[in-house]
């Protein structure tokens, strides 16, 4: 039974490929490129639902990340992909006034509001990865990514990793792989505005096979990865 003294946030930064109607001109020639992970992370809304279910608060984007990167700093070279180039700043503020900035004060003002009145916020960013990048085969199933650094985030992770193997041991599970959990993101975002004591942010990492190609066993990996979770609160 989870602790009443824990909030649980579940958030999806790349649930779709949409592309608001004002901008659809500059993305006519990109329809093979948004139904492709550069688009989109395949699978995570539908996974990001399921996890809702469980969370006290939930938020997700269907605005692909190709208009504006949500799970990336303001000052990233990657915050807007090349389909939004050149944008006048008038036209950049623009997105990030729609798009960026309501997303990402939900989440925070959520999260400030819980810690305010004593809460701890246990925070899962729900992302899928594409099995192959560049030439290289991607090996793992599942990546829980976290901050080393932050006991509560490895506690987390640990245990979380536990009982996955424990409801089914055949998974391949790597810690802050395919990326690193400190890289640029919201979570480390949140992480540097909320202690150890108040947040722990991880990002899920699901391998895009299950959803592409994999139905069955999709299905499975949804029920496990939802049933662990909650094991590990």
């Amino acid at each position: 039974m989870k602790d009443p003294r824990v909030k649980v946030l579940v958030t999806c930064e790349h649930g779709g490929n949409e592309i608001p109607p004002a901008y659809a001109s500059a993305y006519e020639q990109a329809e093979q490129v948004l139904s492709t992970h550069r688009g989109y992370d395949i699978g995570a809304l539908e996974l990001f639902h399921q996890f809702a279910e469980s969370a006290d608060f939930s938020l997700y984007s269907t605005t692909s990340r190709l208009v504006v990167e949500l799970n990336r700093s303001l000052h990233h070279p990657n915050l807007f992909s090349e389909f939004m180039h050149p944008l006048s700043t008038a036209q950049a503020e623009e997105v990030l006034n729609h798009f960026y900035f309501p997303f990402r004060e939900k989440v925070e003002n959520q999260v400030a509001e819980w810690v305010q009145q004593g809460f701890f916020v246990m925070h899962v960013s729900v992302h899928s990865f594409t099995p192959e990048l560049n030439g290289k085969v991607r090996k793992a199933d599942i990546g829980l990514l976290y901050d080393p650094k932050r006991e509560r985030e490895q506690l987390f992770a640990a245990r979380w990793r536990q009982q996955i193997q424990v409801l089914n041991p055949r998974y391949k599970i790597r810690y802050n792989y395919p990326y690193k959990g400190t890289a640029d993101g919201f979570v480390t975002y949140l992480r540097r505005h909320f202690t150890n004591e108040q947040y722990a942010g991880l990002e899920l990492e699901v391998n895009q096979r299950f959803p592409v190609a994999e139905q069955v066993q999709w299905q499975e990996l949804q029920k496990v990865l939802i049933q662990s979770f909650v094991k590990a609160l």
